[in-house]
């Protein structure tokens, strides 16, 4: 006899976390550049930023799947701080 949670005995799988997607991006180095330096401004990598802005066009287009989760946070956790190391 096998266990309720079997996905043999015909109920869904448990969904896994979805690995983030990696796409090569050809851009012009101009476009880059302005690109860095804004992402820079607003404390952001170029991967960060150009997700932010993607994400900010497909959902003024109505496009933006609701599944989509939201950004997900960078740096350093909120909240406490760092152990320290033990004094001498």
């Amino acid at each position: 006899m096998t266990s309720p949670a079997d996905p043999s005995e015909g109920s869904a799988p448990k969904r896994r976390p979805q690995q983030r997607k990696q796409v090569l991006l050809r851009l012009d180095p101009l476009v880059h550049d302005a690109l860095a330096r804004w992402a820079s401004d607003e404390l952001r990598s170029a991967n960060a930023q150009i997700e932010f802005l993607l994400r900010k066009a497909l959902k003024e287009a109505g496009r933006l799947p609701g599944e989509a989760g939201p950004l997900p946070r960078r740096g350093r956790p909120p909240g406490g701080s760092a152990p320290r190391p033990p004094s001498a």
